[in-house]
């Protein structure tokens, strides 16, 4: 809790100066409690016993005399443990949160290959790269979300051949054993383009017919070297894609500000400027077939050293125009955050390191584990996937069910408009409160929970503060003090973490952090909801009324920055 450390350090700098400590290493060991029953924030003394030639208890308790101020001091096992008084806490949280000071910040997340729809394990990059864009702004910063459009790929040169080459019977007769398109999507192009893209696949792994490959060769080749027809040509095949993509990600509550093309780097020059910057390099080396690397192990890389950037022929490999792409995104911002995959580990660094060698910033990574299917990965290549169009209606549907069986006196629109807001934000919390480089197992169940550690459990907390503001039927005004029993206590200490938790998910690039902290307030809030009555005999507790519509407002703003929609009834 910022706001009592920031009241403790000076009376605990004076007490630690007293009795022999004046270093300020102390001030790093400060944190928030191991138990929240302890107090807030605590100090271990351990530090001090040898400098003392005293028992870390008797510190504890020496200090624990010596400081005084608007919170209570306890000396516990080696441990000062501090608790902020509740009417000092109560003045604090409803006088407001201080916004931090501005910066203009660039995320780029989500930027998966335009060559089919969107699955759950693309959409882990697309949530959570929202959520960290949602919290920036949140925290006061200024940000671009940014997509980068893979146009010149392999996999988008697949797409291409397969839209050229292959009849809709043709691709039919390859898939004759896998699903068809759900009729729900027949409109969607994304969902009837993937066919042709995963029959493509399939003869590749099968045909003996050399020619395939040449042909779609030949054209990555030509897309590398700016071949403005190809690109064209790859650009009328993937675009209607995107637009699927990105109308099941509008559905989900992502949007970008920018969309750039991988091409760009290329056809304006700045891929042939980079290379011959990269040249010019001390680590510079040349393969024995023309191609050109940098010695990264000679600045520290172990295992895979050489990092190719130009083919023997004179083209650039993906890696090349990443770091292109990251000078220029340099220069739309002051702070730049990707968002990738564990499996870009290597690649990032490499990235990394060859943009110091060049005298260039480095970006912020943040790198997730992969959601997995109980039988295994999910990938668009061999289709064994769950799109996430089809989680989203399978997440209304159950949603609509529930609300159904609770409210019947709503119409069937009033309910699928509740069920619709329900069921997206399931799914986004179930994937935004698992800390990122922690990989987990899809479940159905589990994604569409509307009981425990749930998107609906705390879209049910606010609803409960707006419906005791409806009831109200006026704005708060806060009376000043009054009294406070342990429900509200607690609420009121929960409630003074919210930038507490906020800066750390957005310095730390956590924002799992923030979602499993709403989990708190909305706890929290229940609790006083059920022993802090606003509402009594018809008559208006004011001071509980405006501490309901200050958690009201928090839940609110932090239900925005998590992606979960507001609703004011279920």
């Amino acid at each position: 809790m910022q706001i009592l450390r920031d009241l403790v350090e000076e009376p605990l700098e004076s007490a630690l100066t007293d009795i022999g400590i004046t270093q300020d290493f102390w001030r790093k060991a400060l944190g928030p409690s191991r138990e929240k029953s302890q107090g807030d924030i605590s100090l271990p003394c351990f530090a001090f016993a040898k400098q003392l030639a005293m028992n870390p208890n008797d510190i504890a308790a020496n200090l624990a005399d010596k400081i005084k101020g608007n919170f209570s001091v306890e000396a516990t096992g080696g441990y000062l443990n501090f608790k902020a008084d509740a009417d000092w806490l109560a003045t604090q949280v409803m006088s407001g949160v201080v916004q931090a000071k501005t910066r203009d910040v660039l995320i780029e997340h989500t930027s998966a290959n335009p060559n089919g729809p969107f699955h759950v394990g693309r959409a882990r990059n697309a949530i959570l790269g929202d959520t960290l864009v949602r919290l920036n702004r949140l925290y006061g910063n200024n940000v671009k979300a940014e997509y980068y459009v893979d146009d010149m790929g392999k996999q988008v040169g697949v797409l291409a051949w397969a839209l050229d080459n292959l009849t809709e019977n043709q691709v039919d007769e390859i898939l004759d054993d896998s699903e068809a398109v759900n009729p729900k999507w027949s409109d969607k192009k994304d969902h009837q383009i993937v066919r042709w893209y995963q029959a493509a696949q399939q003869l590749r792994s099968t045909s003996t017919d050399d020619s395939i490959e040449e042909e779609i060769g030949k054209l990555v080749h030509a897309s590398e070297h700016g071949d403005d027809t190809v690109l064209a040509k790859f650009e009328e095949a993937y675009t209607p894609v995107l637009n699927g993509m990105l109308e099941t990600l509008s559905r989900l509550g992502i949007e970008f500000d920018t969309f750039t093309k991988e091409s760009k780097f290329v056809v304006d020059g700045s891929v042939s400027k980079l290379m011959d910057r990269m040249q010019q390099l001390e680590i510079h080396g040349e393969a024995d077939n023309g191609a050109f690397f940098l010695d990264l192990g000679q600045r520290g890389l172990k295992g895979k050293t050489d990092f190719f950037y130009r083919r023997g022929d004179g083209s650039s490999l993906y890696a090349t125009r990443d770091i292109a792409y990251h000078m220029w995104k340099w220069s739309q911002c002051d702070n730049l955050i990707n968002i990738l995959g564990e499996d870009h580990k290597l690649q990032a660094k490499q990235v990394g390191m060859t943009l110091q060698e060049l005298g260039e910033k480095v970006p912020e990574v943040m790198f997730y584990a992969f959601i997995k299917l109980p039988e295994g990965k999910m990938s668009t290549r061999k289709g064994n996937v769950v799109f996430m169009d089809d989680l989203l209606e399978e997440a209304q549907a159950q949603a609509a069910a529930v609300v159904r069986d609770l409210r019947d006196d709503l119409s069937d629109e009033e309910i699928s408009g509740i069920a619709e807001a329900v069921g997206v934000s399931a799914v986004r919390y179930n994937i935004v409160k698992v800390s990122p480089d922690k990989g987990f197992t899809f479940r159905w169940e589990e994604a569409l929970s509307f009981e425990g550690e749930s998107a609906p459990f705390i879209m049910y907390s606010h609803t409960r503060a707006c419906s005791i503001a409806k009831k109200v039927g006026r704005n708060a005004s806060y009376p000043g003090l009054g009294e406070i029993p342990t429900a509200m206590f607690e609420l009121l200490r929960t409630m003074a973490c919210f930038s507490d938790k906020l800066r750390q998910s957005v310095v730390e690039n956590k924002p799992h952090v923030f979602a499993l902290y709403l989990l708190e307030l909305a706890t929290a809030y229940n609790a006083f909801y059920r022993d802090c009555h606003v509402i009594m005999d018809g008559s208006v507790n004011e001071f509980n009324f405006s501490i309901s519509e200050k958690a009201r407002s928090l839940l609110r703003e932090g239900m925005i920055g998590i992606g979960i929609i507001p609703l004011e009834t279920m």
